[in-house]
């Protein structure tokens, strides 16, 4: 049997994977994509890939900033809460409509652009995973829509939305034939 400190140590290792997959979900999303189609959109309430792209970059970055800050909780721990609030984010037959705060402006005007800020976000968080580890658990943030969780929840939901998205920018890609 394991200590909870031991399964807190597999599960911050299980991060970086999390993480990874979140990550080629995305690339895997745009790969290919014709630059005449980045900022199309495919109906008047639906986004471009760009506006995808940038709300997973600012929704990265939010929540990156919300573990540095983040208070100090007494560590409480859940695999299966982590893996189902993972799941739950990812699952595309809930549609959310995205808080002001997180909606895309036009901050990139190419997909290459988007990619790049992508990747340098995601290379932050897996490098603040690495380097705190198990002391995510210890990290207390209240996000909006599922209230108080640790950080590792939070990076758990951030791997999540980013394949939620690249859902999203499959979806669009299809719908314009590309």
């Amino acid at each position: 049997m394991y200590s909870t400190l031991e399964l807190n140590y597999m599960g911050v290792e299980m991060l970086a994977t999390v993480l990874e997959d979140g990550r080629q979900f995305v690339l895997e999303a745009v790969r290919d994509l014709p630059a005449e189609h980045a900022s199309t959109k495919p109906g008047p309430e639906r986004w471009s890939v760009l506006e995808c792209m940038e709300h997973i970059v600012i929704v990265e970055e939010r929540f990156l900033g919300w573990i540095i800050s983040g208070r100090e909780i007494t560590p409480d721990s859940s695999w299966e809460k982590e893996t189902r609030l993972s799941n739950m984010v990812v699952d595309r037959s809930f549609k959310a409509t995205a808080p002001e705060a997180v909606r895309p402006d036009g901050r990139f005007k190419t997909i290459e652009e988007a990619v790049e800020a992508f990747t340098a976000a995601r290379e932050r968080t897996a490098r603040m995973v690495e380097e705190r580890g198990a002391e995510l658990y210890k990290v207390g943030v209240t996000h909006p829509r599922f209230g108080d969780m640790n950080g590792v929840e939070l990076v758990h939901i951030l791997s999540g939305h980013a394949k939620r998205h690249a859902a999203q920018i499959r979806e669009v890609r299809e719908s314009l034939g590309c």
